[in-house]
């Protein structure tokens, strides 16, 4: 059970993270190419992203895959032959217990170590890619902002890097306005920054004060854009980035660090807590309603309704309990009790599987009451 079990939870993982990765890769690559980002930025982007793909997709794949496995066994017979020969429902429960704390173990790694990591990092090259002038500005046939109050347009990009046709203006001052035009022009990196040098060109400046307007004809002029689409530096001061082992032994420091509520703090800290819990009882959960319908020839679908209604119910209480703990830190126990609800949920549910009596149970009639009494009378 426990080989079958990995080997349907590595499919349908793979499966769900390939849905919910491309949905993610659309927009990504959609924002990166039309910004004139190369290929290999588009694929550390989407890379860089998987963590938190494969984090969320984690407890449905467990869920799918326990609950497959079960329901193949019922239906080929072979559950029914493991409980004739003596196995009972806590014995069957064994592999997928292994099988769970496995999950878990995953998503432990992945939410107190890849996810934090890999979204610090993601941050930071968003950062740089929007610090890089010429691919901001390297786009042509369509009006470019790359900052407030800056439009910057291009008719054609020739192979040599040759601009054709650049339209600059300058609205930062609110009382003067710079257009700048050129037949031609090219991008020149230094290291104190990027200079955009334009050939057979007019500057054209419109003060507001008395309503006038200069203008200016060049043969060539050098302009530093460097400031006009200057950034501060990338912050990894966010609650999301912030280490498991910070939170848990100063989570007012990273609460001042980060500017977040003591509330934010604990949410975070514990909810990577409870989604590798999560993942457990979602195998469990899936197994033990499963259990409890003992072979049929109709199969299994209404226990696998069941079993997703279960799942559905305990993370409509995972939502509901966040918002208490984010205004009130101190309640971060609330976190957990979905995961409790979860366990007493199995233990019911392995209960009745144990004593399949106490479904058919009726109260006693009495012996004139029972069935047949009056027919032998």
């Amino acid at each position: 059970m426990l080989s079958q079990l990995l080997v349907l939870f590595g499919f349908f993982a793979l499966v769900l993270v390939s849905i919910v990765w491309i949905n993610k890769a659309v927009s990504i690559f959609d924002k990166l190419i039309g910004d004139g980002q190369p290929p290999w930025v588009f694929l550390e982007f989407t890379a860089l992203t998987l963590p938190a793909v494969i984090g969320v997709v984690l407890p449905i794949a467990a869920f799918a895959a326990a609950v497959y496995v079960i329901h193949r066994l019922s239906s080929d017979s072979e559950l029914t032959v493991m409980q004739a020969m003596g196995y009972s429902p806590l014995r069957l429960l064994r592999p997928v217990l292994v099988f769970g704390l496995l999950v878990a173990l995953m998503m432990s790694v992945l939410a107190h170590l890849l996810i934090p990591s890999s979204m610090g990092q993601l941050r930071l090259r968003e950062d740089e890619v929007s610090r890089n002038i010429s691919a901001q500005l390297l786009s042509d046939g369509t009006f470019l902002h790359p900052a407030p109050a800056i439009t910057f347009y291009i008719r054609e990009i020739t192979p040599e890097g040759e601009l054709r046709d650049v339209f600059l203006s300058d609205r930062r001052k609110p009382d003067r306005v710079t257009t700048y035009t050129s037949s031609r022009a090219y991008l020149v990196s230094e290291p104190a920054g990027t200079r955009l040098v334009m050939v057979a060109g007019l500057a054209q400046t419109v003060e507001r004060d008395g309503n006038r307007l200069f203008t200016t004809h060049f043969d060539d002029f050098s302009h530093d854009i460097s400031s006009l689409i200057s950034r501060g530096a990338a912050s990894l001061d966010r609650v999301a980035f912030a280490s498991t082992l910070d939170m848990l032994t100063a989570p007012g420091a990273v609460a001042a660090r980060t500017g977040a509520t003591h509330g934010e703090v604990m949410t975070e800290l514990h909810g990577r807590v409870t989604a590798a819990l999560m993942c457990v009882i979602a195998a469990l959960v899936g197994f033990a309603t499963l259990l409890v319908g003992g072979f049929s020839r109709f199969g299994v679908w209404r226990q696998i309704g069941l079993a997703f209604g279960f799942l559905l119910g305990i993370k409509i209480v995972e939502s509901a309990v966040v918002a208490p703990v984010l205004v009130e830190g101190a309640l971060w126990p609330l976190l957990y009790l979905p995961p409790l609800i979860g366990a007493v949920l199995t233990g019911v549910l392995l209960t009745l599987a144990v004593h399949p009596w106490l479904l058919r149970w009726r109260p006693w009639r009495g012996a004139g009451d029972a069935p047949g009494a009056e027919a032998r009378a």
